[in-house]
């Protein structure tokens, strides 16, 4: 059986796995991990720079017995090398990590079926955690297009929804500048909120921390306040890298209170990457969210799994502790599944709170073949 029918016969599974998690909730470690070692095994098989990390480390299909075994990647890695499953002439889409200072972005690259696969992972977490109704809302994008930035995960993620919505392009009000950097139409926004304002019809804004930094700015020095009709909600999904002044979370979510009307309880924060093709969110559909600003808590849906190990050890911390995010998603069908972040979080349960990111020096070439 070649590659092609071999990862799309378990792409077809795991979508219908997908399906059945959101509309009936499971959690049914067992049928992770055995999705989670059969991926391991065609990942092994098929993605060649991945097998060499995992023969380094001794680790095989033979001798990995539970998910928790599968090698993880550092997200560094998807910078140096092409941890990919699929043929060169297959790879018809890649996303880049975001920044501004970075030489070489990471490359997560994907053809159709690996699309189709992130757009059912991202539509049936995003639909179980935002609980508006979004339907019947005005939209507004804090990021420019589709088509003048196509290897935005995030952007790809927000055309997704706006296409399963039925939105019309009009929503994305940000645009990409000659430098490549993102910068919002802040005239257009301005016109979008005064006529949501007018209309009654709830708002839902979607952009990076960094856009609603630009907006909150740009109306407190025109002393400008919205109070966005009821039911209006945010989605903000963190990241600054250098493009625009850092704040910390609660007094960005006090600004945008203050500036749009929206409460901090209507704000729901994202985590997500380039290097993934699930995100996870401070809202998972049940009582275990805490609303206060210290106590953001996220998941990743059913088809991923969570640890937060000692950078230290390698070990997993307990809870209350901190540690690295180490993710293992099943909709990273065609390229690697377990994924080590550079980021730091406090273990909370099933789920943890970002605590930043983590001060580490990026190994270059061969090096990574033995982190």
């Amino acid at each position: 059986m070649s590659s092609s029918s071999e990862l799309a016969s378990f792409a077809a599974r795991l979508c219908r796995f997908i399906r059945v998690c959101t509309s009936a909730p499971v959690a049914d470690l067992l049928a992770f991990d055995q999705f989670a070692l059969e991926l391991f095994a065609l990942q092994y098989k098929y993605n060649a720079p991945y097998r060499r990390l995992c023969e380094v480390r001794d680790a095989r299909p033979d001798t990995v017995w539970h998910w928790t075994g599968i090698p993880a990647v550092p997200t560094s890695a998807f910078k140096e090398f092409e941890l990919s499953c699929l043929p060169v002439a297959e790879r018809t889409a890649v996303f880049h990590s975001s920044g501004t200072t970075e030489r070489r972005p990471s490359r997560h690259f994907h053809n159709g079926a690996s699309l189709a696969v992130y757009e059912v992972s991202l539509l049936r977490w995003f639909e179980a955690n935002i609980q508006s109704p979004i339907a019947n809302s005005q939209w507004i994008m804090l990021t420019p297009p589709l088509a003048q930035a196509p290897h935005s995960s995030l952007v790809f993620m927000f055309e997704t929804i706006g296409r399963e919505l039925g939105l019309v392009a009009s929503a994305f009000v940000g645009r990409v500048g000659e430098a490549g950097d993102w910068a919002l139409n802040l005239e257009a926004t301005l016109q979008r909120l005064r006529a949501v304002s007018a209309s009654g019809q709830p708002m839902f804004m979607l952009g990076t921390a960094f856009s609603f930094v630009h907006l909150v700015d740009y109306l407190g020095e025109r002393d400008l306040r919205f109070r966005l009709p009821p039911g209006s909600c945010a989605l903000e999904t963190g990241g600054y890298k250098g493009r625009s002044r850092s704040l910390p979370k609660a007094a960005l979510h006090g600004l945008i209170s203050q500036r749009l009307g929206i409460s901090p309880d209507r704000i729901v924060c994202e985590y997500g990457m380039s290097e993934l093709s699930s995100q996870a969110y401070d809202n998972a559909a049940g009582p275990s969210r805490i609303t206060h600003h210290a106590s953001r808590i996220f998941h990743f849906p059913p088809w991923v799994r969570v640890q937060l190990v000692s950078p230290e050890s390698g070990r997993e911390v307990g809870e209350g502790e901190t540690g690295l995010i180490r993710v293992f998603d099943l909709a990273n069908v065609y390229s690697v599944m377990a994924i080590q972040t550079e980021d730091l979080g406090t273990r909370c349960g099933d789920g943890f709170v970002l605590a930043g990111r983590a001060v580490l020096a990026e190994p270059r070439g061969c090096s990574l073949m033995v982190i």
